[in-house]
């Protein structure tokens, strides 16, 4: 299906804060906010603000809003039933949830295979577990593309393996991994695989049972919401873990077990206005029929205008003898989202980034917690890289602006 172009005077209109002096371009460490997400919030709040479980009509109510939630996100996701999602604060804090609730069921000489590319939230996890005798392996990056690749993943596998973590995304690279051919390989072997979401899905459509895969996680802030997140397990997954919960939530009650203390009832709600606003946008690009297929088509549009924003920072970026882009230099959009990450020479990131804050532009310089990688590349000296994370409220004038603060900030011969 081909889609219209997005209608950015729309898109940008549902974002409060965009009517503001600054740009923002800091996007993969926290997106702006919709405003019918934080409609929803306040309505639910200050309508049905009680506990569930109740008998009277206003429990009864509220009840039947975080039950819708758990609906919408599940059909955002490609999820076959709602109670294979788990909703907590923060992608962190639901890896530490996995990973405890996993432990019991470790060995030890289980073996889990992480990278040396994800963000610290889906390594140290796993990493504690070595404590139950579990074996960490580490499946890195190519040094000289910086991908992973499937050719380095299978020797790492074996009938020990028990669980393989990765980015979707990565978070300092943009570039996309191919999930489902890695939950191929996994499967072969008998492990499962865990998709570390949160620089995935703020560009691209989700679909965790076309990919096949066993638990996927991200957190809304990055994708328009509130500070509030997602982990998706299949449910034969979900219902062999233990309980988190109080003794008497016995380990069938799906996903409460795993929501110790419950979930932040009024987030839950403010998140379907996500998902109603994707389906409005897919509309707006020419998409009719069900909802699923009207968010498929926003992100495509998105997509491809994304595309377009990428291409104009990089082919800027590929042009100055003095930058190195750390990841893919084209803008491809089936290799990366528009998240671009570089260093300077002979120039401190911080330096850099500190000078385009004068022009009310919103980027960041770091190894925003991936760590490991930055140690990897040996960017720690210089206080990590410059990133630029674009989303599709961004427009090619912003870009040209930043394009414009960059060159005062590191003007060449210098």
């Amino acid at each position: 299906m081909t889609t219209s172009p997005l209608d950015l005077s729309f898109v940008r209109a549902q974002f409060p804060a965009l009517a503001g002096d600054w740009t923002f371009m800091d996007n993969a460490g926290g997106s702006q906010t919709l405003a019918r997400v934080a409609d929803r919030i306040r309505d639910y709040l200050l309508t049905s603000n009680v506990q569930l479980g109740a008998s009277y009509a206003v429990s009864r109510q509220s009840g039947a809003r975080v039950a819708d939630a758990h609906a919408d996100i599940a059909e955002l996701i490609g999820a076959a039933r709602p109670d294979e999602v788990v909703m907590g604060p923060s992608t962190t804090a639901l890896l530490y949830t996995l990973s405890a609730a996993m432990a019991e069921q470790i060995r030890p000489g289980d073996e889990i295979v992480v990278t040396n590319c994800d963000h610290e939230a889906n390594i140290g996890p796993w990493r504690k577990l070595e404590e139950k005798g579990a074996v960490i392996r580490t499946w890195a990056v190519r040094p000289g593309n910086l991908e992973l690749s499937l050719d380095d993943l299978d020797p790492l596998l074996n009938g020990r393996t028990r669980l393989v973590c990765v980015t979707h995304a990565s978070n300092i690279l943009g570039t996309i991994n191919p999930v489902a051919d890695i939950a191929r390989l996994v499967h072969r072997h008998g492990a499962r695989l865990l998709v570390d979401a949160v620089a995935y899905a703020p560009h691209r459509a989700v679909d965790v049972a076309g990919w096949d895969v066993d638990y996927y996680v991200f957190s809304f802030y990055k994708v328009y919401g509130p500070h509030f997140a997602v982990l998706y397990g299949k449910h034969e997954h979900l219902a062999a873990l233990p309980s988190l919960n109080h003794y008497f939530i016995d380990r069938s009650v799906i996903p409460y077990k795993l929501q110790p203390g419950n979930v932040n009832y009024e987030l839950a709600v403010g998140c379907t206005g996500i998902v109603d606003y994707l389906a409005e946008l897919g509309e707006r690009c020419g998409a009719t029929g069900p909802r699923r297929a009207r968010i498929e088509a926003a992100f495509d549009a998105i997509a491809a205008h994304e595309e377009a924003l990428a291409e104009r920072l990089l082919s800027y970026l590929r042009a100055r003898n003095d930058v190195t882009v750390i990841g893919h230099s084209a803008a491809d959009r089936t290799l990366r989202v528009p998240t671009v990450s570089f260093v300077v020479d002979g120039r401190r990131s911080d330096e850099v980034v500190s000078m385009v804050d004068a022009s009310m532009i919103g980027i960041r310089f770091g190894d925003f917690y991936a760590k490991r990688l930055i140690e990897t590349l040996g960017l720690a000296a210089v206080n990590g890289v410059i990133r630029v994370s674009l989303v599709h409220y961004n427009t090619l004038d912003e870009v040209d602006r930043l394009i414009e603060a960059l060159g005062r900030a590191m003007p060449v011969g210098r």
